[in-house]
């Protein structure tokens, strides 16, 4: 199965879906709930406040690649 990702807007939350196993249960890790199988798998990805944290992901980026080009 090929990784599903949806955004939904109206929440900003981002869903990385990785299995279709069954959710067993789920963890809360600050901005992120990672859902998992009864084997421990991954099976789902959230991530809470998205657009915010996808902004701070990319500037951080090219931050980084910024002072490697300068260096």
């Amino acid at each position: 199965m090929d990784e599903k990702i949806k955004y939904s807007k109206d929440v900003d939350i981002l869903t990385i879906e990785f299995s279709e196993k069954p959710i067993e249960y789920a963890e809360e890790k600050g901005n992120f709930i990672i859902h998992f199988s009864k084997d421990g798998d991954i099976v789902l990805l959230e991530i809470l406040n998205a657009k915010d944290f996808l902004l701070t992901s990319t500037a951080t980026i090219l931050k980084e690649s910024e002072e490697i080009l300068i260096e």
